[in-house]
């Protein structure tokens, strides 16, 4: 069975500040099932957009969250651009900004 999202982004970000990484909710979607996505800014003009990963290549089904990063993204513009895409096909999004030079995100993340 598979956390609500309001659950999972709530202690995702208390996880993120716990460690000293400051993340923040930039925008609030639907406290059920809402798909997460997560910006992760390494504070040198480069963001990574990560997104929950095809079912296709999740290998267990747990229901854990596996993430994978969207290919093609690497600056701020793409990023907005991106996220406003998902949010015509999907309004209920939520989206997590994550700032960290070191670039840790502390996700789950496929392969």
């Amino acid at each position: 069975m598979r956390v609500k999202s309001e659950f999972w982004v709530g202690a995702y970000v208390r996880r993120c500040q716990g460690q000293g990484v400051y993340a923040t909710l930039r925008r609030r979607g639907s406290p059920e099932a809402g798909a997460i996505f997560i910006v992760l800014d390494t504070l040198d003009g480069r963001q990574t957009l990560f997104a929950a990963a095809p079912q296709s290549l999740v290998e267990d089904d747990s229901g854990d969250r596996v993430f994978t990063a969207v290919p093609g993204i690497e600056r701020g513009d793409q990023v907005v651009e991106r996220l406003a895409r998902e949010m015509k096909f999907d309004p209920d999004i939520w989206v997590v900004d994550v700032e960290d030079r070191a670039g840790r995100h502390f996700l789950d993340l496929v392969g």
